[in-house]
C-alpha cells in the first residue's frame, strides 16, 4: 500500500471514489453530493490550501482524504479542516483509513501548519488524535447542525487557544449544508 499526496491520481478517479463510498454507505444522493463537494475542492481550490493525500493499492485507488484551509481573521496559526474522507467499501475494517490521517497530519505538521480540525464521529476521528471543541475554540465557517461532532488536533503544542476572530473557508465549503 503507497500513501502519497494526490499528484499523480487523476482527480475523476478521486472523485469516482468519493461518489461510490458515499452512495454505498448513505443513498445516491450524498454520494452525489460528496462527489460534487471532492470535485469542487480539486477543481476550484488554490494549489496552496489543499492537502490531498491518497491511498493505492498497487494501480487501484482504495482510500482518500481532502484537507482544506480556513482562516480566521484576527488569527496568523494556520488551520485546515479535514474533509471529505473516503476508503473504497470493499476495502473499510483494514485500517487504511487510520494511516491515512496519520500521514495526512503528519504532511500537515512539515508544512508548517498549527491546527486540524474536522466535523464528523468523535469515536472514529478521536483514534488519531481529534478531541471535541466549542465554537468559543473554534468557530465554524456556518452553524453546526451537530456541534458534539466539531473536533480538533493541535499540531505545534499540547493546547489550542481560542482562533481569534470570523472565519472563511475555501469555496467549495462555503454552503451551510456541509456544515
Amino acid at each position: 500500500m503507497e500513501f502519497s499526496q494526490a499528484v499523480d491520481v487523476p482527480a475523476r478517479e478521486i472523485v469516482d471514489l468519493f461518489t461510490a463510498t458515499f452512495t454505498a454507505s448513505e443513498g445516491a444522493a450524498e454520494g452525489s453530493a460528496i462527489g460534487a463537494l471532492a470535485d469542487d475542492l480539486l477543481t476550484t481550490t488554490p494549489d496552496g490550501d489543499l492537502f490531498t493525500i491518497c491511498a493505492k493499492d498497487g494501480a487501484a485507488l482504495v482510500g482518500c482524504i481532502i484537507f482544506s484551509r480556513l482562516t480566521y481573521a484576527k488569527d496568523n496559526r494556520t488551520v485546515f479542516v479535514l474533509g471529505p474522507v473516503a476508503v473504497g467499501t470493499d476495502r473499510q475494517g483494514e485500517g487504511i483509513g487510520q494511516r491515512l490521517l496519520n500521514r495526512g497530519l503528519a504532511e500537515l505538521r512539515a508544512a508548517g501548519v498549527d491546527v486540524a480540525l474536522t466535523y464528523g464521529d468523535p469515536g472514529y476521528y478521536g483514534k488519531v488524535g481529534f478531541r471535541q471543541i466549542s465554537e468559543e475554540t473554534a468557530a465554524a465557517p456556518f452553524k453546526l447542525q451537530y456541534p458534539h461532532g466539531w473536533l480538533a488536533q493541535p499540531l505545534r503544542g499540547a493546547e489550542i487557544p481560542p482562533l481569534a476572530g470570523p472565519v472563511r473557508c475555501v469555496a467549495a465549503f462555503n454552503k451551510p449544508e456541509f456544515w
